[in-house]
């Protein structure tokens, strides 16, 4: 998925039940490690030092939920285009993304209205891995009528 090759979703375009995308992302270390220490400033050991992270009982260095909320959103403005705007995300954390691992990203649109006269969508996401879900939540996205 990629805003470039993809026209921008409009508030017309999608209803209740729109399904989003599926999105194969691979975990590598450099993602993880990255992501933790240049991105979100996270020195917690668990995220850079397979010793550590081995030492608290992870299999290996995990993914911090700032990393995962910056996917997530990449994710949705890859799908609503330049033009959609995130106004929240929540977002639950469940099993930890691991290197060497693939997280799929999926949603769909569970509501669709206008408030303030903004064009609205709420969209309900997982982000899942081989040991099962390691993100879900909703967002609320602004979209641009026709």
């Amino acid at each position: 998925m990629n805003v470039s090759s993809q026209a921008a979703i409009t508030w017309d375009d999608v209803e209740v039940g729109y399904e989003l995308p599926i999105l194969d992302r691979k975990i590598t270390a450099a993602l993880v490690v990255g992501g933790a220490i240049s991105a979100t400033h996270d020195y917690a050991e668990v995220h850079h030092d397979y010793h550590a992270a081995r030492k608290a009982g992870a299999d290996n260095v995990f993914m911090n939920i700032l990393t995962t909320n910056g996917l997530i959103g990449k994710y949705l403005t890859d799908w609503s285009g330049p033009t959609g705007e995130i106004k929240s995300i929540v977002l639950r954390l469940a099993v930890p993304n691991y290197p060497g691992d693939t997280m799929t990203f999926c949603g769909s649109v569970i509501q669709k209205y206008q408030v303030d006269e903004q064009n609205l969508v709420e969209v309900e996401f997982t982000g899942r891995n081989s040991l099962g879900n390691h993100a879900a939540g909703k967002a609320v996205i602004a979209l641009p009528r026709r």
